[in-house]
């Protein structure tokens, strides 16, 4: 069996240095913070191209931490994509705003600022693009909207570590970056953490306020609503290992991309996803209209896939919207995450080809 994404083959492929990162922090007196989280969070946002990093609990929280951080809050509206992880619009949920959805590009699978701008009313605050799958959105047209309209731009970034737009690094964008280092992101830890960043300090000291009980100045005084989201030192040990792996890993994503690409091209009824420079392809998600016989056929196979992200978020009870989202839901219903983690799919992608070949043919 090919599995779709297993993060305990990278945790074991640098096992050794990871076990000595660990030994350091067993043997000292820091778990929560500390000088581990210190390391990490300046060598992270230098390489994502940012001043500060806040480490935190979760990706959701390091959103919602994010918006907080910019004031945005009851009666204000986030617009965002309704194609991602419930995460997204729960932490919009979590500081008192309302998500209002953007439609997405058939192509890019982003919003863009077309269909942002669309979505955008007197109630609208903040602008949430979401990189999904590793892909970029149009940052430039994105942050170029939101300066003309009075808005703040939090970037998620959950699935696009160390990916680039141009010369530029994808998280320099946007008044914040948020980062989640769940087990299977291209960056990812042994548990729950995430990251906020940023480069004003102003922004930076708040969210180290805010992640701790609204603590500030080293008092354990709550001067405001605050949250317990703290990066701990064991998640941030290992995070620090694998970080000068990132880039070496990513070229190995792109290079398992360009293999399927070369190879699914022209298989009947398969849609590949676009090919941007600096995606770095957390997912490879294809499209077919058989999307779950698709699937089934596969894993009969021996070869496990994914499916990101059905119903789409305007469709959970949590989160409904009335707004017709046509492509969205169109992709939503056809797409299908192949296995694309190095570890994983290394060897296997002509053998998963000629798979689906033999299912779709030509």
């Amino acid at each position: 069996m090919i599995a779709q994404a297993a993060p305990q083959r990278r945790i074991a492929r640098f096992r050794p240095e990871i076990d000595a990162a660990l030994g350091e922090i067993l043997s000292g007196s820091h778990y929560i913070l500390g000088p581990a989280v210190e390391r990490f969070e300046a060598a992270f946002a230098a390489h994502e191209g940012r001043s500060y990093g806040v480490g935190v609990g979760s990706g959701t929280d390091a959103l919602a931490l994010a918006l907080r951080g910019l004031d945005v809050g009851p009666g204000d509206e986030v617009v965002t994509a309704a194609l991602t992880f419930a995460g997204t619009a729960q932490a919009i949920l979590q500081v008192g705003a309302v998500p209002r959805f953007a439609e997405v590009d058939p192509w890019t699978r982003c919003i863009t600022p077309e269909t942002v701008e669309a979505a955008i009313t007197p109630r609208t605050a903040a602008i949430v693009p979401v990189h999904l799958f590793g892909h970029p959105s149009d940052m430039e047209g994105l942050t170029t909207l939101a300066r003309r309209r009075g808005l703040v731009v939090v970037a998620d970034c959950a699935q696009s570590h160390g990916a680039r737009l141009g010369d530029r690094m994808l998280g320099s964008y946007g008044d914040a970056a948020a980062y989640s280092f769940y087990p299977t992101k291209n960056l990812g830890c042994v548990g729950d953490g995430g990251a906020v960043l940023t480069s004003d300090p102003t922004l930076d000291a708040r969210l180290r306020s805010l992640r701790e009980y609204g603590f500030s100045d080293g008092v354990r005084v709550s001067r405001a609503l605050g949250f317990n989201s703290r990066l701990d030192a064991v998640q941030a040990a290992i995070l620090t290992v694998l970080l000068p792996q990132l880039a070496e890993q990513n070229r190995h994503r792109r290079n398992l991309a360009a293999s399927y690409r070369r190879g699914l091209a022209g298989l009947a009824g398969i849609g590949l996803p676009p090919d941007a420079e600096g995606a770095v392809y957390h997912q490879f998600a294809i499209t077919h209209a058989a999307r779950d016989d698709l699937a089934t056929a596969l894993g009969d196979r021996g070869i496990r896939t994914a499916v990101h992200y059905q119903p789409p978020l305007h469709h959970h009870p949590a989160f409904r919207s009335d707004g017709a989202l046509p492509v969205t839901e169109r992709l939503a219903a056809n797409l299908l995450s192949l296995p694309i983690q190095p570890e994983v799919a290394e060897g296997h992608v002509a053998g998963i080809v000629a798979a689906l070949a033999g299912i779709c043919g030509r």
